[in-house]
């Protein structure tokens, strides 16, 4: 999923109308996906495609979705308990995604070869 249909999937979850939130929206997105791949592993050397991958993509965007959206509703410094609820959610796919990660990176990569 590009960028553009991850922001209409994060405004349709959050149900933001009208476009004055898309850069905030656009900047969630981004740090969310940074801060995944940063928990699981780098799409490079033998592991490049991994996020594309059929049984990996849904899940990343998924966990995507759901920090970006963690982010956007809760902007403050200080945070609630129901950040945490989101959190464990996405604590949990990001291990299971790390752990297919590493499981493929030791099986030759997500292209199939080791270099």
């Amino acid at each position: 999923m590009n960028d553009d249909k991850l922001l209409q999937v994060l405004k349709l979850s959050l149900r933001v109308d009208g476009d004055e939130d898309d850069e905030i929206l656009k900047r969630n997105i981004s740090a969310a996906k940074s801060y995944v791949i940063g928990a699981i592993g780098y799409d490079d050397g033998i592991m490049t495609g991994f996020y594309e991958l059929a049984d990996i993509k849904d899940q990343f965007e998924m966990v995507v979705i759901a920090i970006a959206s963690s982010y956007y509703t809760y902007r403050s410094a200080i945070v609630g308990n129901a950040v945490s609820e989101v959190d464990l959610v996405s604590y949990s796919i990001i291990g299971q995604l790390r752990g297919k990660y590493i499981d493929l990176e030791q099986r030759g990569g997500a292209n199939g070869s080791k270099n």
